[in-house]
C-alpha cells in the first residue's frame, strides 16, 4: 500500500458478515426464576406439557345448553329449568336432557352441552326457576375448546427467543416456574481520551480548555444493558499505552467482550491498536457508512490474560457520539444477539436480519447531497405521516439522536426529494 493510500471502504453487509463469523452462539445455559427472566434469551425450546385450555370451557357468564333443547322450547314457548350451577374452578355433572346449567366464565362445559348462551340473552323466571332464551344458539357458541390455544407437546417458544413480559406470562401459563436461559454476555466497557471528563466531577464553567464530558459511556452502557449484557464499567483509561494494555489484559480475563469508543485510529495518542495487537489480534475496518467509518474488531486470548481459557472479543467504536451510537446499533447489537443465539434466523449472511423491519414512508425533506457511503439519517415521524429530518446531521451532534425516533437507511449515491418513499428504521425496533 502506498503511504498516502487509504483502505477500501467495507460495505455494512460485508462487515456484519465478517463480524458475526468470528463467534458461534454460546451453548452455555443457566436456570432462573420466570419472575427474573425478562429480557433473557431462551437456551432451549419451551414445550408445553398440557393442553391450554385444559378442558372445553365457557368464554361467557351465561347458560350451558343443548341447542336442540333450546330450539324445542322456543317452538313451544316454554322455558328450561336450571339443573346445576358451575362456577370457574369446579366441574359440573352431565347435563340432564331438557335442562340448562348456570355457568360462569372459565368453568368447564358439562358433558352433553353443545353451546353457551350469554346471560344477557336469557330471561330467568324467579317463580318457576326456568329460563327462556331470545334466540336459538349456534352449536359451539361461546365455548373455548380444549387445546385451542396450546396443544400438549407443542413448542410454545423456540430457543433463541428474547423473553418479554407477555412471553413470561405464556411460560407461566404452561407451568414453568423456572426457565433455561443463556448466560448474560459479560461486557467490559471503557473510554479512552485525556480530554474526557465525567459529568458531576467538574462544573461546566470549570471545564479545562479542550475537555468534554464523556457522553458515550452513558448511552453505550444503557444500550448494552438493554441487550441483556452484564456490564463492567472500567471508566476512562488514560491515553498511555501501558495503561491501555493493563486495562485490556484485566478485562479480557473476566469478560466475553470488551467495548471501547475512541482511540481506534492511527494517531500518536491512539493506543488501542498497538495495545490490542500486543495481547492478541486486531482488524481495523473503514466502513462504508455515514455516520461512522472507523471500526475495530479483535480477539485477545485469555491464556494471555491471567491464564484464562478461550478468547475475549474486542470491539472498538468511533469516538464521535452519533457515529458510536449508530455503529453500535448496526454492528454491536447483532453481534451480541448472535452470541446469545437470538439474532432473527441466526443469519450471518448480511444486515437484513440484523436490522428492524423497514417501513416505507414519504420523506418530507430534501437531501440533495448524495454520498458514496450508505447513510443513516436521523429523522422523526410527523403528524402528516411523513418524515422530518433533523437539520444538523453531523456525527458530533448528539441532539439529533435524542430528537429522532428513527433512521432513514439511504443507499450510496442516493439523493432524496420531498415525497420520495424511503426506508425508515424505527429506533424502537433497535432498542426493544
Amino acid at each position: 500500500m502506498q503511504p498516502n493510500s487509504r483502505p477500501a471502504l467495507m460495505p455494512l453487509d460485508a462487515a456484519l458478515q465478517a463480524l458475526l463469523a468470528t463467534v458461534e452462539p454460546t451453548q452455555a445455559q443457566e436456570n432462573v426464576s420466570t419472575f427474573e427472566a425478562d429480557g433473557r434469551v431462551l437456551a432451549e425450546d419451551l414445550v408445553s406439557a398440557l393442553d391450554v385450555p385444559g378442558h372445553d370451557n365457557s368464554s361467557m357468564d351465561g347458560y350451558a345448553v343443548r341447542v336442540a333443547d333450546v330450539a324445542a322450547a322456543a317452538q313451544s314457548g316454554a322455558g328450561l329449568p336450571v339443573s346445576q350451577r358451575i362456577p370457574a374452578g369446579h366441574a359440573g355433572t352431565d347435563l340432564l336432557p331438557g335442562t340448562v346449567a348456570r355457568i360462569f366464565t372459565g368453568a368447564p362445559v358439562p358433558p352433553g352441552a353443545d353451546a353457551v348462551v350469554m346471560q344477557e340473552e336469557g330471561s330467568p323466571d324467579a317463580d318457576t326457576g326456568q329460563v327462556r332464551f331470545a334466540r336459538v344458539p349456534e352449536p359451539g357458541q361461546w365455548i373455548r375448546r380444549r387445546g385451542e390455544d396450546i396443544a400438549h407437546g407443542a413448542v410454545v417458544l423456540p430457543r433463541g427467543t428474547r423473553l418479554t413480559p407477555a412471553e413470561l406470562g405464556l411460560a407461566a401459563s404452561i407451568g414453568y416456574g423456572t426457565l433455561a436461559v443463556v448466560p448474560r454476555p459479560r461486557v467490559a466497557l471503557f473510554s479512552t481520551g485525556d480530554e474526557l471528563v465525567m459529568p458531576g466531577t467538574v462544573a461546566p464553567e470549570a471545564l479545562p480548555p479542550g475537555a468534554i464530558y464523556n457522553s458515550n459511556r452513558f448511552f453505550l452502557r444503557s444500550l448494552l444493558e438493554r441487550l441483556g449484557a452484564q456490564v463492567t464499567d472500567l471508566g476512562i483509561v488514560p491515553d498511555r499505552r501501558d495503561a491501555t494494555i493493563e486495562a485490556l489484559r484485566g478485562a479480557a480475563a473476566q469478560n466475553d467482550v470488551i467495548l471501547t469508543s475512541g482511540g481506534v485510529s492511527v494517531g500518536e495518542e491512539d493506543h488501542i491498536k498497538p495495545a490490542v495487537q500486543a495481547l492478541g489480534e486486531l482488524d481495523l475496518w473503514a466502513l462504508a457508512i455515514k455516520p461512522g467509518k472507523p471500526f475495530a474488531h479483535g480477539r485477545i486470548p485469555r491464556d494471555a490474560a491471567a491464564g484464562g481459557q478461550g478468547v475475549c472479543h474486542f470491539i472498538g467504536l468511533p469516538g464521535n457520539p452519533v457515529s458510536s451510537f449508530v455503529t453500535f446499533l448496526l454492528l454491536v447489537r447483532p453481534f451480541l444477539l448472535h452470541w446469545q443465539g437470538a439474532l432473527a434466523g441466526g443469519s450471518v449472511g448480511g444486515s437484513a436480519a440484523a436490522l428492524p423491519p423497514a417501513l416505507p414512508l414519504p420523506a418530507h425533506f430534501a437531501w440533495p447531497r448524495a454520498d458514496k457511503r450508505r447513510e443513516f439519517l436521523r429523522v422523526r415521524r410527523n403528524a402528516a405521516g411523513g418524515l422530518d429530518l433533523f437539520p444538523n446531521q453531523s456525527s458530533g451532534v448528539l441532539t439529533s439522536v435524542a430528537w429522532a425516533d428513527g433512521l432513514v437507511d439511504n443507499p450510496p449515491g442516493q439523493t432524496i426529494q420531498p415525497g420520495d418513499v424511503v426506508n425508515y428504521l424505527p429506533l424502537a425496533g433497535f432498542l426493544s
